[in-house]
This record gives structure tokens, C-alpha cells and sequence, in this order.
């Protein structure tokens, strides 16, 4: 069986030896969930120290980098900031957000074997709202720099 889908005719996934795009995302996305799992809980008893380097860009330009405040922004985020993580960059909740409905509705897929099909599916516009709230942090960043001396 096929079906027209972004342009190009696919097979529909009615046998499970087809893996799809959604099968793969959760298969990383769990792999990415017991990785950050273990250094959570080996942070805990390890008193880890992690310096990052700073940013090469903003020590050569002055300006902000795309990726500038990706790090606080987590950390307030894990500290349960959601706002304040927002502000530091608005593309880690986002994608917390996407992440953790994609593996929830994804689980409940497998875990019914297809019963019930909530299934986040994958489309374009997840990858192009996140591309642009990192081109629209990063202008606007550097914009409150350059005009009004802002460190943010």
C-alpha cells in the first residue's frame, strides 16, 4: 500500500521490518535517554567539575554565537526555569518539549504494538521552527548588544 507523503510515494508501515523515521528517532532518543540518565546519576556521587571552554566566536567578535546561552539555558531548565531557560535560549525547552512528546506518544505506540496509533510522525516544520528560533535568538541577542550594550 502507498501514500503520497512530502512529494514522494512511500510504503506505509504495516510491516514492522520497515523501519521508519519515527522508529529510528526513538531508537536514538532512548539511547540519548540512558546516557543522560547515567551522568546524571553518576553526577551525583562524582564530584564532577565540567569547565567548557569559551566561545571562539564571541572572543574574537564580541558578538554572540547561535549556540550562545545553550548551556545556562539547560541548566535552568533541569533546575525547573522553563522561563528563565527560554530566555537563555529559547531552542532548549522546544526541543525538551518535542523530545519529550515524541518518546512519550512513541512508547505508548510500541508498548500497544500499533493498538493505539499516537505516534508523533516526523514533518518538516519541527526542524524549521527550531532552525528559526535559533536565527531569531541569535539577531535579536546581538541586536540588544550592539544597540544597547546588553550582556545577556
Amino acid at each position: 500500500m502507498k501514500k503520497f507523503y512530502n512529494n514522494k510515494f512511500c510504503k506505509t508501515n504495516t510491516n514492522r521490518s520497515h523501519r521508519t523515521i519515527e522508529d529510528q528517532f526513538f531508537f536514538l532518543g532512548m539511547i540519548f535517554a540512558v546516557v543522560a540518565g547515567a551522568f546524571i546519576f553518576l553526577s551525583q556521587f562524582l564530584p564532577l567539575q565540567l569547565r567548557l571552554p569559551p566561545c571562539w566566536f564571541h572572543l574574537i567578535s564580541g558578538y554572540y554565537c547561535p549556540g550562545c546561552g545553550g548551556t545556562r539555558a539547560l541548566r535552568a531548565l533541569l533546575h525547573g526555569r522553563l522561563l528563565l531557560s527560554a530566555w537563555y535560549h529559547p531552542f532548549v525547552p522546544y526541543a525538551a518539549v518535542i523530545y519529550l512528546y515524541f518518546m512519550a506518544t512513541q512508547t505508548i505506540e510500541h508498548l500497544s504494538h500499533g493498538r493505539f496509533p499516537i505516534g508523533m510522525r516526523y514533518h518538516n516544520y519541527i526542524v524549521w521552527t527550531a532552525v528559526a528560533l535559533i536565527i531569531v535568538n541569535f539577531i535579536l541577542k546581538n541586536l540588544l548588544h550592539y544597540f544597547y550594550g546588553l550582556i545577556l
